[in-house]
Formats: structure tokens, sequence, C-alpha cells
């Protein structure tokens, strides 16, 4: 038994929230933020995921991790569970969406409610698993049938608990709010109707929450004049709608962030927000807080102010239209909005100005393709493209990014408390692991030990036209830190930033709707306190690796304050993202099923101990080539260049290899796409050579592969079987195959010796 880690000691007793495997074990997150804690399947009986447990360490594996015994279970999660209700042998029983709950749960006769077999259902547990019996439960809500458009989504949201109906209170306060702005509204704000701010947008985009404007500008003379463009950034003013303690912001502060899905928001506010009061609507009067800043033409922003403004759109641009008319200023699309021209060109002009500023200070960019999934009315995948980022994406990225430092800058220097946007470089663990791997590329480029984002853009910048850059930049990004909401300002380190936080979107994320009411209370010489109610709100789970979330019940300080609600907007904003990546895996394997059995090409786009990941070139779908769709060869995962290496033919598989593939099976409940390599007659007889000159071969007529060897060997042995059974069952029958197979190599190579052939290979290979 390997000594205890860093999991407590032996027999000792630990409280956390269990995380199930849907092999049926589980793992314990300890609350302390100790390494998790093994359970068995025979412990996980009597729980389920997300149930909150006490368990005693009783031993330590071979590797020094923990295994536990369960000894109470201190709170059931006590959300509705959602599956689909089956029919099995007279037995009602539901069985979960969500694999980590393990146990299937059973339905009384008198508890399925008006649902029918073969519904996605809610179920209510009446009677918690134990040692010897399931879990059951009676039906609270039918959501309709699996194959309904829309239902993945409805199964998502329930799944990972994503707050997806306004309370009563906040819907009745919204309907109270004026349809206009009155004149009291507009008291101690700039009036900045007549600037012709714009916005710029998808084509599908609803809620519109920054307009721009720049200008060139000078000012001063000599050498201390200044020389470059004035920017505005409007942001729209939710903080004046959205006030604390109010149901509309408990609300928002429960959902902490929109989700969005293909084809369906879950907002963060009621539509009369979102999509009206505080959506910037071109030609309509709107309240913002605005970031009016002087950038140099070094890119340097010099200068900067907030102030709490009145504007009006002057028009609604969408990405693709400003990328047009920036390509030809005589074009079609600048005809129609001829007057606006000259300001896009100076949003141009301070854009390649700001960008040149990030090249110098060496922010991270990785060049990624992102996707786009097109659904037709029923919400199935019509077809998934790329989406093309062009000049406007990053003529508003940098504006926005611009924006974000200065109000950053502008809390520290008034020494308030916020949320920032914080992103930490590479742990000291992860930082070796990549010198490593770097290193075994033989790249002649590294990082230090005490990293600059400067470095990791010098990397991702030399190998950006290598085939495997894909896999080098997944590296680098895995090597870094997530980005999270705290109250400790560490720097952004991937936008090489001293200070950052969020003031840009306050329509569909919490932190920015903070950072406003902070900025508005440092304007007016206050300072902004954290309601009280904030801190009556579930403690996030732990997550794998990282430190414990603070208890909101300890948090007696005004930055333990803050702490708890940066801990409650980052654990929100990651189960937005898993419910969104839930929903696009559902929509990817109902696509793939249309297309069993069909050959695509592809890339490797990831390589583990298991198989290769494969992103199909078409259709940018992903999917598991399992170990053992390799062929008939013994493969080692080389984990430092991220390969899998056969033993006897030396053929390697790393990220960014071409290959072919066949969708073999899809696995809609699991959400998993399986493939199988498809290999051309060429490359199956160089595979075939590179087996026989590995294993040594010394036959002159050998089978074209092992496994044409071994039904070979088989055939013979048929035929020999059958001449004995002729013969009466005679000893004088003819000599085994394989024998005879080495007599004859021996007799045709006199003094060699004989390498095994390729049936003994096969053979070889069966019992390995």
């Amino acid at each position: 038994m390997a000594a205890p880690q860093d999991g407590g000691a032996l027999l000792g007793e630990v409280e956390g929230q269990v995380q199930g495997h849907r092999d049926g074990h589980g793992f314990l997150l300890p609350d302390d933020g100790q390494p998790d804690i093994y359970l068995s399947a025979q412990e996980m009986h009597a729980v389920m995921h997300g149930d909150r447990l006490r368990v005693r360490v009783v031993r330590y594996d071979k590797r020094g991790r923990p295994e536990g015994r369960v000894l109470e279970i201190l709170e059931r999660k006590k959300r509705p569970i959602i599956g689909r209700l089956l029919l099995e042998s007279g037995i009602w029983l539901v069985a979960p969406e969500d694999k980590r709950m393990g146990q299937d749960i059973l339905i009384p006769k008198n508890g399925i409610a008006n649902a029918t077999a073969g519904q996605v259902v809610a179920v209510e547990l009446t009677e918690p698993p134990s040692l010897y019996s399931q879990p059951v439960g009676r039906v609270v809500e039918v959501l309709g049938e699996i194959d309904d458009p829309g239902m993945e989504i409805e199964i998502a949201v329930r799944k990972y608990d994503v707050p997806h109906r306004f309370s009563p209170e906040a819907l009745q306060q919204a309907a109270k709010l004026p349809e206009r702005l009155r004149a009291i509204d507009l008291k101690h704000r700039v009036d900045l109707r007549d600037v012709p701010l714009v916005t710029i947008d998808g084509e599908d985009a609803r809620d519109f929450d920054d307009a721009v404007y720049c200008e060139p500008h000078k000012q001063g003379r000599g050498k201390n004049a200044f020389k470059g463009w004035r920017l505005l950034v409007a942001i729209a003013d939710v903080s004046h709608y959205v006030k604390p303690g109010e149901p509309l912001d408990e609300d928002a502060y429960e959902r902490a962030t929109s989700v969005y899905f293909p084809r369906r928001v879950i907002p963060m506010l009621p539509e009369k927000i979102s999509n009206g009061l505080c959506s910037l609507i071109p030609y309509e009067d709107r309240l913002s807080m605005v970031c009016d800043m002087l950038v140099s033409e070094a890119g340097e922003v010099t200068a900067y102010q907030f102030y709490p403004a009145v504007i009006r759109s002057h028009e609604r641009f969408t990405y693709t239209e400003v990328a047009a008319i920036l390509g030809n200023t005589r074009g079609p699309e600048a005809a129609k909005r001829q007057e606006l021209v000259p300001h896009l060109l100076h949003l141009h002009d301070v854009y390649r100005a700001l960008l040149a500023q990030r090249q110098q200070r060496g922010a991270i960019d990785f060049d990624t393709t992102e996707t786009q999934i097109i659904c037709d009315d029923n919400g199935r995948i019509e077809k998934i493209v790329p989406r093309t980022r062009n000049d406007a994406h990053r003529l508003i990225e940098e504006a926005m990014l611009a924006a974000n430092v200065c109000s950053a800058d502008f809390i520290a220097h008034s020494k308030h408390a916020a949320l920032f946007r914080v992103h930490e470089g590479p742990t000291p663990e992860k930082r070796v692991a990549l010198q490593a791997y770097l290193r075994s590329l033989g790249l002649g480029l590294s990082i230090s030990d005490d990293p600059k984002p400067a470095e990791y853009q010098a990397i991702a910048a030399a190998t950006k036209e290598r085939p495997d850059s894909a896999q080098i930049h997944a590296m680098l990004l895995r090597s870094m830190q997530q980005a999270i909401y705290t109250s400790a300002n560490s720097g952004h380190f991937g936008l090489s930033y001293a200070a950052y936080t969020h003031f840009t979107s306050p329509i569909r994320r919490y932190p920015d709707l903070l950072v406003h009411r902070v900025i508005k209370c440092i304007l007016a010489g206050k300072r902004y306190h954290l309601d009280a109610g904030k801190m009556n709100v579930p403690m996030p789970a732990k997550r794998p690796g990282r430190a414990p979330p603070m208890n909101p019940a300890h948090a007696s300080t005004e930055i333990e304050r803050w702490d708890v609600v940066g801990a409650h907007c980052s654990a929100n904003e990651r189960r937005a993202d898993e419910a969104s990546r839930d929903v696009e895996a559902w929509l990817k394997c109902r696509y793939m099923r249309e297309h069993l059995g069909e050959e695509f090409a592809g890339t490797v786009s990831a390589v583990t101990s298991f198989g290769l990941f494969v992103q199909l070139d078409a259709l940018y779908v992903e999917g598991l080539v399992h170990i053992t769709e390799l062929g008939g060869e013994y493969y080692r995962f080389d984990e430092l260049r991220q390969e899998l290496r056969g033993e006897r033919t030396g053929i390697r598989y790393a990220t960014g290899a071409r290959v072919q593939v066949q969708v073999s099976r899809v696995d809609l409940d699991g959400r998993k796409i399986d493939f199988r390599l498809v290999r051309d007659n060429e490359e199956a007889r160089l595979l075939a050579r590179a087996m026989r000159d590995k294993a040594g071969a010394s036959a002159p007529a050998a089978p074209g592969s092992a496994v044409e060897a071994l039904e070979q060997v088989r055939r013979a042995d048929r035929e020999l079987k059958g001449a004995k059974r002729k013969a009466g069952g005679s000893k004088a029958a003819a000599p085994h195959p394989v024998k005879a197979a080495r007599q004859s190599a021996k007799a045709a190579k006199p003094g060699t010796k004989t390498g095994k052939s390729g049936a003994g290979e096969a053979r070889t290979r069966k019992r390995r």
C-alpha cells in the first residue's frame, strides 16, 4: 500500500459532494480541497450523483490515491431527475438522462401521472436508494417525446439545473417598467444622441448591448502634441432598471449568465429588458454607460473617462456588411450608408493601432476554427459551417477589450472592491509538463520557468504552418488555468493585461452589471456594498484539482463576499458552457445517425491512451477511433509526444495526421460517435509488409496479413481433420500445417533461423 498523499490520514473522515461515473463507481469531491476520494460501485449503491456524504478513507492504491467507505449521507440532491419512462416486463422505471446517476428509478403504477412509455419525464424521488434496493420516484413533469423539436434543450436545462423560468415577482416587476424613456431618466446624463454611434453584431443577434464611434483627434502642439483617435464605447445601462435586492436582480444573480443554444437563448433578464428597454435598437433613445477614450497612433489608451449618457444608435450593422464596406468603399453596401462610411474607416484605423499594440505587448492569439450549427425548422442540424472571423469581428473585439481594461484600471485606482476577470498562467506542474512536451518536438523553442504571454505567442506563431499546429496550440491552452471571476486582481495572462474586468455585456453577464454599479458609485463619490441576500446561495461544487470555494456562511468581510459572488458567477458560467456543449453533442449525434456506414476524410484532433479523436473535414464533427479499431497491432501511448506508436510496425498516429474513417456507431444517450479506420489497398499492403519485416518472417509465400494467415491455418486445420475422419482416425495423417510450413521454410533456406510465421504471430497477438 502506497503512503498517503495529501488526501487525509488513513481512517480519516471527510465530507464532500459525490460525483458519479457512468461505469458505476464515483468520487467524493471534498469540501476542504483535498484530492478526490474514489468510491467503488458497491459503495455507490446507496448514494446518487450530487448527494453530500461523509466518508472514511480506508486504503490507498499503488499511486497513493485514496479510496473511501460511505459513513453517512448528509444531504440528498433535491432537484428532479430527467429521464425516459420505460415499461419492462410490466415494471415502470425511468432511465436517467444523466448517466452519472448510475441507477434506474422504479415508478409505481400510480406514480406515472399521464405519461406514456418512451416519453421524457422529470422524476422526484420518494424513496432514496439503499444497499439492497433501487430508488423509487414519481413523475412530476412530462416533457414530451424524445424526437420533439427542442427536446434536447429542455433536457439540458433540467439536467444541468439551469434556471429557465423567471419568478412571477420578476415578471411582474418587468411588466411595470415603462415602454419608453421618461424625462426623469435623462437627468444627470450626457446627451450623445447626435453622435453617430452604430452597433455591429451577427446576423442572428437580438440584443444589442454595445455601440461604437470613432473620430480622429489632435491635441496640443510641439513635442507634447497628441495625435490619434477618440473612441467611444457605449454600453446598455442595465443597472438603471435592475436594482439590488429587487426580484429582477435576484433572478439575474441566480442565473449569472445567459445560456446560448442553437436556435434558442435562456436569457439572464426578461425579454422586455434584454431585447427591449436595454437593447440599443437603431433610431431609438437608450440609456448607456460610456467609456470615452483617447487612443494614440501607437495604440495606447492615454486617457479615458466614464459617464452615464443617453444615445441613439444611427444604424444596426452586421459583421458581414462592415467587412464588405471596409473591403470596398464604393460597393453596394457602402452606397446604402454613405454618410457612415468615414466613421467605419476611422474605427478600422484605431483597430489597426490597437492590434499593433496587442502584438507589441505579446498577447496570445491562437488561430482556431469555430463552427456554427445551422438548424432547420424542426431544430435538427441542416449543416455545420466554419465561423469565419473578419476585420469587423476583430474591430469590435479590440474596442471592447480597451473598454474592459479602462474599467479595471478605473476601479483599481479607486481602491474599490469588485470582480476582476482573472486568467493565470501555468501552474508549476503544467509548466514542467509543457516544457518536456516542447523539448520532445525538437522545435528549439520553449517557455522559461517564469513564462510570459509573449513566449506562448512566439511558439504559436512559429508553429502556425505545421501540420501538428492544432496539437501544439491545444497543449499551450491546456497548460494555462481557466479564467475566473474573483476580487483579487491577478491580471489576465492570455491578453497580457495587468488588470482586466468585464464591463461590456451587462445584458447577459451578471459580473458586468456589478462593474457598472461600482463605476456609478465611484463617480458619485460613494461605495457599492453587496446585497446581503447574495450570500444566500448554494456553495458551488469543488472542482477537481482546484481549491474549494468559500462557504457563503463564512463570508464575514466585504472582500470575502465578493469572492463568494465571484465563485458563484464562475460556476454558473461553466454550467452554461456544459449545457451548451451537451446540446450540441446531442444534435451532432442525431445528425451523424443519418451518415452511418459512410466514409469521410478527417484529421486526428487528439490522441489518448484509448484511441484517436478525428474531426471530419466536410462535416466538422468529431468522433473516436478506438484503439481496437487500429488493426492487429499493440500500440503504446507516448504521453510526452501525444502519439500512439505500434510496437512491431513502428506506425505512429499523432495529432494532425490525415486519415480516412467510416462512421460505425452513434450512441445518442452517451453523446458519442465512433469511427472505424479505413485503409486503402496500398496502405494495407505496406502495413502487412511492415509487420512481416518486424516479425522476421522468412517463409517465401507469406499471407497478405496476419488475419489472412490465421484464416489460412484454420482452413488447413479443417482440411486435416476432414482427412482424419475419412481415414477412420488413422495415425498416419498429414503433419500439422504450421509444422509443415516451418519445415518447408528450412528446406527453402538452409542454414538460416526461421522466424515466427504469420500464423504464429497471429496466435501470439490473440493471446496478448
